[in-house]
Protein backbone atom coordinates (compact mmCIF):
# COMPACT_ATOMS: atom_id res chain seq x y z
CA UNK A 1 0.00 0.00 0.00
CA UNK A 2 2.70 2.68 0.47
CA UNK A 3 5.67 2.10 -0.60
CA UNK A 4 9.40 2.01 1.65
CA UNK A 5 10.70 4.92 -0.49
CA UNK A 6 7.79 6.83 0.40
CA UNK A 7 7.72 5.73 4.25
CA UNK A 8 11.43 6.82 4.61
CA UNK A 9 10.87 10.40 2.96
CA UNK A 10 7.76 10.95 5.16
CA UNK A 11 9.71 9.52 8.23
CA UNK A 12 12.86 11.43 8.12
CA UNK A 13 10.93 14.85 7.01
CA UNK A 14 8.36 14.00 9.89
CA UNK A 15 11.05 13.70 12.41
CA UNK A 16 12.57 16.84 11.19
CA UNK A 17 9.75 19.18 11.49
CA UNK A 18 8.40 17.25 14.85
CA UNK A 19 12.38 18.14 16.17
CA UNK A 20 12.19 21.65 14.72
CA UNK A 21 12.04 24.68 17.65
CA UNK A 22 8.53 25.71 17.40
CA UNK A 23 5.36 26.48 19.87
CA UNK A 24 4.59 23.16 20.50
CA UNK A 25 7.71 21.51 21.88
CA UNK A 26 8.95 24.36 23.16
CA UNK A 27 5.84 24.41 25.72
CA UNK A 28 6.23 20.57 26.24
CA UNK A 29 9.96 21.63 27.07
CA UNK A 30 9.11 24.55 29.16
CA UNK A 31 6.26 22.60 30.89
CA UNK A 32 9.14 20.02 31.56
CA UNK A 33 11.51 22.41 33.00
CA UNK A 34 8.52 24.42 35.21
CA UNK A 35 6.80 21.27 36.39
CA UNK A 36 8.55 18.27 35.86
CA UNK A 37 8.51 14.86 33.36
CA UNK A 38 4.84 13.76 34.15
CA UNK A 39 3.59 17.53 33.05
CA UNK A 40 5.80 17.66 29.94
CA UNK A 41 4.34 13.71 29.09
CA UNK A 42 0.85 15.28 29.35
CA UNK A 43 1.35 18.19 27.07
CA UNK A 44 3.43 15.63 24.54
CA UNK A 45 0.41 13.23 24.50
CA UNK A 46 -2.43 16.16 23.89
CA UNK A 47 -0.14 17.91 20.99
CA UNK A 48 0.58 14.04 19.73
CA UNK A 49 -2.69 13.29 19.81
CA UNK A 50 -4.68 16.50 18.74
CA UNK A 51 -3.32 15.74 15.16
CA UNK A 52 -5.74 13.28 14.24
CA UNK A 53 -8.22 15.98 14.12
CA UNK A 54 -6.24 18.05 11.15
CA UNK A 55 -5.73 14.59 9.68
CA UNK A 56 -9.20 14.08 9.40
CA UNK A 57 -10.13 16.83 7.91
CA UNK A 58 -7.10 16.61 5.52
CA UNK A 59 -8.54 13.33 4.37
CA UNK A 60 -11.95 14.08 3.98
CA UNK A 61 -10.89 17.88 1.93
CA UNK A 62 -8.04 15.99 -0.45
CA UNK A 63 -10.47 12.75 -0.97
CA UNK A 64 -13.26 14.96 -2.33
CA UNK A 65 -10.62 17.18 -4.45
CA UNK A 66 -9.00 14.34 -6.05
CA UNK A 67 -12.83 12.83 -7.07
CA UNK A 68 -13.68 16.23 -8.26
CA UNK A 69 -10.56 17.27 -10.50
CA UNK A 70 -7.44 15.57 -10.62
CA UNK A 71 -5.74 18.53 -11.98
CA UNK A 72 -6.61 20.94 -9.34
CA UNK A 73 -5.29 18.25 -6.59
CA UNK A 74 -2.06 18.32 -8.48
CA UNK A 75 -2.40 22.52 -8.36
CA UNK A 76 -2.63 21.74 -4.90
CA UNK A 77 0.48 19.60 -4.54
CA UNK A 78 2.30 22.72 -6.22
CA UNK A 79 0.93 24.91 -3.94
CA UNK A 80 2.18 22.70 -0.86
CA UNK A 81 5.39 22.69 -2.18
CA UNK A 82 5.48 26.19 -2.02
CA UNK A 83 4.05 26.46 1.09
CA UNK A 84 7.07 24.11 2.26
CA UNK A 85 9.37 26.31 0.99
CA UNK A 86 7.77 29.78 2.48
CA UNK A 87 7.43 27.39 5.74
CA UNK A 88 11.30 26.29 5.56
CA UNK A 89 12.25 30.27 5.02
CA UNK A 90 9.97 31.14 8.27
CA UNK A 91 11.69 28.51 10.27
CA UNK A 92 15.16 29.39 9.06
CA UNK A 93 14.88 32.71 10.10
CA UNK A 94 13.12 31.96 13.16
CA UNK A 95 14.49 31.86 17.11
CA UNK A 96 13.97 29.29 19.48
CA UNK A 97 13.04 31.22 23.24
CA UNK A 98 12.43 29.14 26.20
CA UNK A 99 12.63 32.02 28.74
CA UNK A 100 9.31 31.78 29.38
CA UNK A 101 9.45 28.55 31.20
CA UNK A 102 9.51 29.77 34.96
CA UNK A 103 5.98 31.74 33.82
CA UNK A 104 4.63 29.05 33.77
CA UNK A 105 1.70 28.58 36.48
CA UNK A 106 1.47 24.60 37.83
CA UNK A 107 -1.50 23.13 36.29
CA UNK A 108 -2.79 19.21 36.67
CA UNK A 109 -1.77 16.61 34.05
CA UNK A 110 -5.44 16.55 32.51
CA UNK A 111 -5.54 20.22 32.22
CA UNK A 112 -2.55 20.34 30.54
CA UNK A 113 -3.41 17.53 28.16
CA UNK A 114 -7.08 19.28 27.07
CA UNK A 115 -5.18 22.61 26.84
CA UNK A 116 -2.67 21.17 24.10
CA UNK A 117 -5.54 19.45 22.47
CA UNK A 118 -7.22 22.30 21.97
CA UNK A 119 -4.23 24.57 20.75
CA UNK A 120 -3.43 21.69 18.15
CA UNK A 121 -6.64 21.49 16.71
CA UNK A 122 -7.59 25.63 17.22
CA UNK A 123 -4.10 25.92 15.32
CA UNK A 124 -4.79 26.77 11.57
CA UNK A 125 -1.28 26.77 10.53
CA UNK A 126 -1.37 22.86 11.78
CA UNK A 127 -4.04 22.40 9.24
CA UNK A 128 -2.81 24.13 6.29
CA UNK A 129 0.28 21.91 7.45
CA UNK A 130 -1.40 19.04 6.40
CA UNK A 131 -2.88 19.87 3.56
CA UNK A 132 0.19 21.01 2.09
CA UNK A 133 2.18 17.94 3.86
CA UNK A 134 0.08 14.58 2.85
CA UNK A 135 0.13 15.43 -0.81
CA UNK A 136 3.77 15.34 -1.76
CA UNK A 137 3.51 11.58 -0.02
CA UNK A 138 0.84 9.71 -2.28
CA UNK A 139 1.47 7.66 -5.12
CA UNK A 140 -1.79 6.49 -6.96
CA UNK A 141 0.19 3.57 -8.00
CA UNK A 142 -0.07 2.37 -4.63
CA UNK A 143 -3.27 1.73 -4.37
CA UNK A 144 -6.24 3.85 -2.30
CA UNK A 145 -4.67 7.46 -1.34
CA UNK A 146 -7.42 8.37 1.75
CA UNK A 147 -5.96 4.87 2.92
CA UNK A 148 -2.44 6.21 2.25
CA UNK A 149 -3.49 9.72 4.22
CA UNK A 150 -4.85 7.80 7.30
CA UNK A 151 -1.59 5.47 7.91
CA UNK A 152 0.81 8.11 7.03
CA UNK A 153 -1.18 10.84 9.47
CA UNK A 154 -1.15 7.68 12.21
CA UNK A 155 2.57 7.22 11.27
CA UNK A 156 3.20 10.97 12.13
CA UNK A 157 1.07 11.01 15.21
CA UNK A 158 3.00 8.01 16.74
CA UNK A 159 6.48 9.67 15.67
CA UNK A 160 5.18 13.07 16.95
CA UNK A 161 4.09 11.26 20.14
CA UNK A 162 7.45 9.27 20.20
CA UNK A 163 9.53 12.20 19.83
CA UNK A 164 7.54 14.82 21.95
CA UNK A 165 7.74 12.09 24.73
CA UNK A 166 11.67 11.93 24.64
CA UNK A 167 12.09 15.56 24.97
CA UNK A 168 9.21 15.52 27.51
CA UNK A 169 11.29 13.11 29.88
CA UNK A 170 14.24 14.25 29.29
CA UNK A 171 12.84 18.79 29.69
CA UNK A 172 14.41 19.37 32.66
CA UNK A 173 17.98 18.50 30.71
CA UNK A 174 17.42 19.73 27.38
CA UNK A 175 16.14 23.07 29.14
CA UNK A 176 18.94 23.97 30.96
CA UNK A 177 21.52 22.47 27.97
CA UNK A 178 19.45 25.37 25.30
CA UNK A 179 19.34 27.97 28.08
CA UNK A 180 23.14 28.08 28.51
CA UNK A 181 23.13 27.45 24.19
CA UNK A 182 21.02 30.42 22.99
CA UNK A 183 22.74 29.70 19.78
CA UNK A 184 21.62 26.04 19.29
CA UNK A 185 18.07 26.59 18.85
CA UNK A 186 18.49 29.19 16.00
CA UNK A 187 20.64 26.73 14.06
CA UNK A 188 18.29 23.77 15.11
CA UNK A 189 15.75 26.04 13.68
CA UNK A 190 17.96 26.88 9.87
CA UNK A 191 18.88 22.95 9.19
CA UNK A 192 15.19 22.29 9.26
CA UNK A 193 14.00 25.50 7.54
CA UNK A 194 16.82 24.38 5.03
CA UNK A 195 15.61 20.65 4.63
CA UNK A 196 11.89 21.97 4.32
CA UNK A 197 13.15 24.30 1.32
CA UNK A 198 15.01 21.95 -0.49
CA UNK A 199 12.26 18.83 0.58
CA UNK A 200 9.67 21.83 -1.39
CA UNK A 201 11.83 22.57 -4.00
CA UNK A 202 12.42 18.62 -5.44
CA UNK A 203 8.65 18.17 -4.72
CA UNK A 204 7.85 21.62 -6.99
CA UNK A 205 10.10 20.05 -9.97
CA UNK A 206 8.41 17.97 -12.13
CA UNK A 207 10.68 15.32 -13.11
CA UNK A 208 11.88 14.85 -9.64
CA UNK A 209 8.68 12.39 -9.29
Amino acid sequence: MISQTQLMLFAVTSVVLIFTPGPDIIYVMTRGVAQGRKAALAAAAGFSLGNFVHIFFAVVGLSALLASSARAFQLVKYAGALYLIYLGIRMFRSKADLAAAGELKPLQGRTIFVQSIIANVLNPKVAVFFLAFFPQFLDKEQGSLPLQMLLLGTFFVVLTLICFGLVGICSGTIGAWLQGRPAIGSRLGRAAGSVLVLLGLRLAWPEAR
